[in-house]
């Protein structure tokens, strides 16, 4: 997959925010804004997707879900 440049316009100060937030992270600006594009374009995939699956399976959210021991991270058996 090969790269392309792409310019924005964009305000100064959020410019300035963008700076510190890739510095927080080591980052260069361009690397904190592109995986930031990127997260969220798979956050959008991932919701699209388990929408698809929702549609095919039903929505599994109506029925009941167990309770889940958070002492041990599990779903204790219904009895």
């Amino acid at each position: 997959m090969g790269s392309t440049v792409l310019s924005l316009r964009i305000d100064g100060e959020l410019l300035d925010r963008l700076r510190q937030h890739a510095a927080k992270r080591g980052m260069s600006v361009q690397d904190y804004v592109v995986r930031t594009l990127i997260r969220d374009d798979f956050d959008e995939r991932f919701k699209v997707a388990v929408e698809e699956t929702e549609k095919f399976y039903g929505d599994s959210r109506g029925g009941v879900t167990p309770p889940v021991d958070a002492s041990r991270g599990v779903t204790p058996p219904i009895t």
